[in-house]
C-alpha cells in the first residue's frame, strides 16, 4: 500500500510570531530599503528582518570606518580640507570598505524585490499563522499599538520603540550599539559640558569619528519603530478579519449574544 505525502497546506505565510518578536515580510520600497543601507549598511536588511545579514554589515561597517578613518575624512571634506582628508583616509581599509559598501546597497534592493514578490503570492494564499506564543521565557501575541508612542520611545533611547512592539532581537542590538556609540563619542559628557556654558570644552571633548555614527542609528531606529508598528497593525487587522469571516460569517450562526438575551 502506497503512502501518499500531504501536500494540502500553506506554502508561504505571512508572518511567524515567536517569543522574540514577529517576522513578518510586507510590500515595500525598494528605493527606500537601498537608501538605508547606503546610510549604514545593515540597516536596509534590518528593515527586511533579514537579521543576521544585517548585523554582520552593521559590525562590518563600524569596524572598517573606524579603521579607515571615513568619518574623519568626512568632517574634513564638509569643512574643505581636502589634503587632510586625503591624509586621514587609510587606503588598505579603505579599498576593503567600497565593495562590501556596494554590495550591501545591490543586495537590499534585490531582496526588497524579491520579498515583494513573495508577499503578494502568500498575501492570495492568505493562510493561518500562529498569533500567539507563550514560553517560560517570554510571551507575544498579536495586538494594535499606536506608532507614534514607538516613535516617542525611540526619540528618547534608540531601541525602546523596537521593545514596545516586541522586536527583541533588534531591540537588544540597537540598545547594545547605542550605548558603545555615545560612550566612545563622548556625546553626553559633551551635553554636560553644554549645559555647563562651557561650549569650548564640549567641542573638544567630542569624537567626531563616533559622533557621526549617531544619527544614522537615531534615526534609523525611529523609522524601524514606526514602520513595523504600522505593519504590525496591519498584520492583526488580517488575522482578526480572517478569523471573523470563518468562525461567523454564516446566515445560520447565531451570536452568544443573542443566546444570553434568549435565555434571559
Amino acid at each position: 500500500m502506497q503512502n501518499y505525502t500531504n501536500t494540502n497546506r500553506p506554502r508561504r505565510y505571512r508572518a511567524y510570531v515567536s517569543p522574540l518578536g514577529t517576522t513578518q515580510i510586507h510590500l515595500r520600497n525598494p528605493y527606500v530599503i537601498a537608501w538605508w543601507s547606503a546610510a549604514f549598511p545593515g540597516m536596509g536588511h534590518l528593515l527586511l528582518s533579514k537579521y543576521l545579514r544585517g548585523f554582520l554589515l552593521f559590525i562590518w561597517e563600524i569596524l572598517i570606518n573606524v579603521n579607515t578613518k571615513l568619518n574623519v575624512a568626512m568632517v574634513y571634506t564638509f569643512g574643505g580640507h581636502f589634503d587632510m582628508a586625503k591624509e586621514a583616509l587609510e587606503p588598505r581599509w579603505m579599498l576593503l570598505y567600497i565593495p562590501v559598501y556596494i554590495y550591501a546597497i545591490w543586495d537590499s534592493y534585490r531582496t526588497s524585490v524579491d520579498l515583494n514578490k513573495v508577499y503578494i503570492l502568500a498575501a492570495r494564499e492568505n493562510a493561518d499563522f500562529i498569533n500567539f506564543q507563550i514560553t517560560s521565557l517570554e510571551i507575544n501575541y498579536l495586538d494594535k499599538r499606536s506608532p507614534w508612542v514607538a516613535v516617542m520611545w525611540s526619540f528618547f533611547m534608540p531601541g525602546t520603540g523596537q521593545l514596545y512592539i516586541h522586536r527583541i532581537v533588534v531591540a537588544f542590538f540597537i540598545v547594545s550599539w547605542s550605548v558603545v556609540i555615545v560612550y566612545f563619542s563622548h556625546f553626553l559628557e559633551g551635553i554636560h559640558y553644554l549645559v555647563l556654558g562651557n561650549i569650548h570644552k564640549a567641542n573638544t571633548v567630542l569624537d567626531i569619528e563616533w559622533l557621526m555614527f549617531i544619527p544614522s542609528v537615531y534615526f534609523f531606529s525611529i523609522y524601524d519603530a514606526y514602520v513595523n508598528t504600522v505593519e504590525n497593525n496591519k498584520l492583526y487587522d488580517n488575522e482578526q478579519a480572517n478569523f471573523l469571516k470563518a468562525n461567523y460569517q454564516s446566515k445560520s450562526f447565531q451570536l452568544p449574544v443573542n443566546r444570553v438575551k434568549k435565555n434571559r
